[in-house]
């Protein structure tokens, strides 16, 4: 199987290596090529005639899209920008895509955060411009005749991201810590964190068939507090070095109070494909390594 992965940041690498893995063919499309990345091709997914030559030159069995941005504040600030990147770009793979899978990376954001946890049969009703953006792509995708939306909560894992980028809140916090500079975190804000593997290996076997719409997410709700202090200790650091504010004057004040997600069919699924979503405990291990 031939996949062409649309995004080469974070998530998308780790999906490609995993198709790799998995002994099929990965190629990463976007506008920059990626260090260390071999088989890439230069796309711009809002151009649709750069799309369709793309689809042409490449003749994908499966689409992963995983492109446009994701800082949830950078969205709410360009609103216009952030549904252009994510719903016209998605409209170009599907009028492009042909006879190849697509399987759509989506959010929790797509919900207000009002409930602890949603799953499948949730009715959306996104709070910020990133979840709305993200929901109008999901519509899109399922126009394709052979798709699937795979809504993932918040994602971590090692990372060493490009200069002036922001890791993931694991990858932030642990280099944060261990380097003796705190972190601010908010009072209130929950997760299921799901870690980056784990979604690689679960969109590679969306491809090969899945429901219209699926859900991941850790099987823990988490507080991004709690989960602070875990790194804290996890890499060796004291509580204190946790600093506390204010969700509504923070970073996150645009995000869902829940950004957690659970499944009605994700547990028949996981045991159908052999695998597993590991706990935060278990995540952070692979992330950070041993207890310090």
């Amino acid at each position: 199987m031939r996949v062409l992965v649309v995004g080469s940041g974070f998530v998308g690498r780790t999906v490609a290596g995993a198709v790799v893995a998995g002994g099929n063919q990965a190629v990463l499309a976007s506008r920059h090529r990626p260090a260390g990345v071999a088989a890439w091709v230069e796309l711009d997914v809002t151009d649709a005639d750069a799309c369709a030559a793309v689809m042409r030159d490449i003749r994908p069995d499966g689409v992963v899209a995983v492109h446009g941005p994701s800082d949830v504040t950078w969205c709410e600030e360009h609103p216009d920008e952030a549904r252009q990147a994510h719903l016209g770009s998605t409209e170009n793979l599907v009028r492009t895509a042909r006879d190849a899978r697509l399987v759509q990376i989506s959010t929790d954001n797509v919900f207000d955060g009002g409930v602890p946890g949603y799953d499948e049969t949730a009715r959306p009703a996104a709070a910020n411009a990133y979840g709305r953006a993200k929901l109008a792509a999901e519509r899109a995708s399922w126009e394709h005749g052979d798709s699937t939306v795979l809504r993932v909560s918040l994602i971590y894992g090692p990372e060493s991201p490009a200069p002036g980028r922001r890791p993931n809140f694991v990858a932030h916090c642990a280099q944060a810590l261990r380097a003796g500079r705190s972190v601010t975190v908010p009072d209130r804000q929950w997760t299921t964190p799901v870690h980056v593997d784990d979604v690689a290996a679960v969109t590679v076997a969306a491809l090969g068939g899945a429901p219209p719409l699926l859900h991941l997410g850790g099987p823990r709700r988490i507080s991004r507090v709690d989960w602070a202090y875990a790194i804290a200790d996890r890499v060796g650091a004291t509580g204190s070095m946790v600093k506390v504010e204010p969700k509504e004057s923070s970073r996150y004040a645009c995000r869902p109070v829940n950004s957690c997600l659970t499944s009605v069919l994700l547990p028949d699924l996981l045991d159908r494909w052999g695998l597993t979503v590991r706990d935060v405990d278990a995540g952070l291990v692979a992330s950070v390594g041993a207890a310090a």
